[in-house]
Order: C-alpha cells, then structure tokens, then sequence
C-alpha cells in the first residue's frame, strides 16, 4: 500500500511539474502578442500572392529562429515552390459566322496558351438539357477532356454568370495534368447550322508561394516525423462592410498558427523529442490547399507518424469550456491516444460534431490523411453557426484568448506520448487515386 501511495505521490508531482512548465512557456502575453500580430491590418488578410502574406511569412520565421528551430529545408524557413496560372487575354468565338458577345462565352478546362479549332478538328457541339440542372451536366460533360462547343439555354444565365466571373480570374494549371481538352460554354445559341470557329488566347503567369517550416530533430527515433501544422494564409481584401474591407482571419486561422508556434516553443524547451518535430505554416489554403499538397510531396509519408493540423480554436467548442474536437475520430486511434494522456486534466477531446460539413477532408490534413498518415485536425469551431467565419469581423476582438490557451496546452500534454516515441497511432486507410 505504500509503495502504491508513493507511485502516485511521484506521477502527481510529476503532473504538476509539467502543468508549471507548460504555463511558464506558454503564456497569455505570448499567444496574445502573436494572434494579434497575425492577424493586425498590417498584414492585410494574408491573402496569398499578396505583400501582406510576405509580412506573415517573415514574421513566423523570425519567430522559429527566436524559439530555436533549424530550418526543415536550406538555411531558410520558407519552403518555396509555384504555381502557374492561366489567365485569358482574348476569346474569339464565332458560330455560323456570327461573332458571339465575350459575355455569353464561358472556356472551362483549357490548359493552354493558345487554343485554334473549329468543327473539322475537334469534337463537334452539343446542346444542355435545359430541364436538367446545370452544374450536374457541366461536371459531367468535361470529364471526357475533349474540345468541343456546349449550347446552353438562356434559363441557365445565372449560373453561367458566375462560372463565368470565377473562371475569368483565371485557372491553376497542374503540369501533371495539362491536356488540349477545351469546352467552349456558349449561352443563348440554340444550335450550330454551318460551323463554328474557337481562338483563345491565354497567359501563363508563374506565381510565387511559400510554406514557413522549421524542425526539432529526434533524440533517438529521428527518422520518425510528428507534423504539428496550421494555415497561416486568408482571404486579404473582400468586400466592405461599413468602413472596413480587411479578412483578419484572427480565429481562421491566425488562432491555429499561433498555436503551433507555441507548441514548437514548448517542445523546443522540454527538450526530450525522441521523434522529430516538424512545425509548418501552410499557405493557400483557402484556395486549394496548395501548400498542405507540396509539403506532403516532400516526404516520405511512411515516416510520419502522426499529423496534428490546428485551425479555428478561438472559441468554445460545441461541448463547452475545456474542450476540442478532432476530425477523423473514427478512422485511427490518434484521438484515443490523446483522450488517454489527458485522464485526470480539465482538458478533454471529442469526435467532430459536424459529420455532414465533411471537415475531415477540408483542411490541410488531407493531403496526408489521403496517404494514410493519421493526420487529423483539432478544432473549436461551431462552424454550423459561427457568424464571424470569412468575413471582415473575424477579428481579434472576438476571440477567446482563454480558450485558446487551454486548447494549446491541451494539445501539448496530450501528445506527450506520440512525441517521446511511446505511442504510435494506427494508420489511416489509403484512398485510391
């Protein structure tokens, strides 16, 4: 009996050492200096490509080199890569040689910077179903990578509009799949009696974009990778409301990425990584997940362990104060591990509430979860009914600086075991390409 007293006497002294060290490192002042630095007007919403993503970029560098990080490539923090981007920069389309209006045409899959057909050398014209839904017919009409005149009926011009408008920004191009397919989306044209003739010319742009990573090496399993992981892009400049036009993006996801830069600090202090801690600040998510994808094609995803992808934890959680939530629960026991380190804190995990929002496969674990790595993401957000989500009044005002906190140090103490090389999570099952 004694010696059962004196076990515990040790494991809470232990406990209570940890919960001082971790509120010494991680601190209130801290996180606070570093969401509202994130998300400040200075840095103009983060948008990617734009100067106010070079500001966020610099700063959460200088932070890693502050905390101790080595670089995870070179001898700088960011992981630069591009992106190309085709832009049009004319569109002549002309049927039965009538010359059709540029507003009344729509170009969906075309990877190339210049396009010339007619009805001799492409695969002709078809004409939408006007009682079948539009959208439905587009996505099944282009799966087929051809170049070709679709007619569509003037019901659809709402949604062609909008096509229309998004397309007109211009189109990502994958090198991996470039192709000569073209569909040329015609509106209010009922059909092609004598021929048609397409040309197209486009722009390739080649756009710079970047990932902030560092890395603590492992002590004694350093070819096993722990991937802790936020966005730290947003939206930049949208659309006013009142006198303000800036997307702060303070819980989205400024929140996650100070929480991961917190967590790279207290790793860095505790110093007894058996496994190599990998610290990232994903870019472009918001608009592809793009960074999240380079990243993963710079590893080996056999050697990554586990993947803790943080966004949104600004706020209370569905299950109250203390709490998080963690997408995937169910497809590795990556959140039974955690559960099990927190027995006995204020602090506990949940499966995601919001099954129907898909979460799992929204965020930036994605792109490894797909590779089989148990990569997960924790949240707090209510994201069935958070009224500041993508808009201007996401702002440092509205979050909750405690929940925040407790989230972070939730997180730190529950995956003690993962990164001392105790526990390993089960894999998630690959999906097929």
């Amino acid at each position: 009996m004694k010696k059962t007293i004196y076990t515990l006497f040790i494991v809470f002294l232990a406990q209570q050492s940890f919960a001082q060290d971790i509120d010494k490192i991680i601190t209130r002042p801290y996180v606070e200096r570093l969401i509202k630095t994130l998300s400040s007007d200075e840095m103009e919403g983060r948008a990617t490509f734009s100067p106010g993503i070079e500001k966020a970029a610099d700063f959460i560098s200088a932070e890693f080199k502050n905390i101790g990080l080595k670089p995870l490539e070179g001898n700088s923090f960011r992981q630069s890569f591009t992106k190309k981007k085709l832009k049009p920069v004319s569109t002549k389309v002309s049927i039965d040689g009538k010359e059709i209006p540029a507003s009344d045409v729509l170009v969906y899959g075309n990877t190339s910077e210049t396009q010339l057909f007619d009805q001799s050398n492409s695969d002709g014209w078809v004409k939408m179903d006007p009682e079948k839904p539009f959208m439905a017919q587009l996505r099944s009409l282009t799966k087929e990578k051809k170049k070709q005149v679709v007619l569509v009926d003037a019901k659809f011009a709402d949604a062609f509009k909008r096509i229309r408008d998004y397309l007109a920004q211009g189109a990502d191009v994958d090198e991996k799949h470039i192709n000569d397919a073209a569909y040329v989306f015609v509106l209010g044209v009922d059909t092609v009696a004598k021929g048609f003739n397409i040309d197209l010319k486009n722009k390739l742009e080649v756009l710079p974009l970047f990932n902030v990573a560092g890395m603590i090496p492992g002590k004694s399993k350093a070819k096993e990778l722990v991937v802790f992981s936020g966005h730290y892009d947003h939206l930049g400049i949208i659309k006013s409301e009142g006198t303000d036009s800036i997307a702060n993006g303070a819980d989205d996801d400024a929140s996650g990425t100070t929480a991961m830069i917190a967590l790279a600090k207290y790793y860095k202090k505790l110093n007894n990584n058996a496994r190599t801690l990998i610290f990232v600040a994903f870019t472009a998510e918001e608009i592809g997940g793009y960074g999240a994808r380079h990243f993963s094609e710079k590893l080996n995803p056999d050697e990554v362990v586990a993947m803790f992808n943080i966004e949104m934890i600004g706020k209370d959680s569905k299950f109250g104060k203390n709490t998080a939530f963690i997408t995937g629960f169910d497809k590795s026991d990556f959140g039974k591990i955690l559960q099990k380190n927190l027995e006995g804190t204020e602090f506990t995990f949940h499966p995601d509430p919001y099954p129907q929002q898909n979460l799992f496969y929204r965020s930036d674990n994605a792109t490894l979860a797909a590779l089989g790595v148990p990569a997960h993401t924790i949240s707090t957000d209510q994201i069935d009914s958070d009224k500041f989500y993508h808009t201007v009044k996401d702002e440092f005002e509205t979050l909750d600086v405690d929940n925040i906190l407790s989230t972070i140090k939730g997180i730190a103490k529950s995956a003690i075991t993962i990164v001392q090389g105790k526990d390993t999570p089960t894999r998630i099952p690959k999906l097929s390409n």
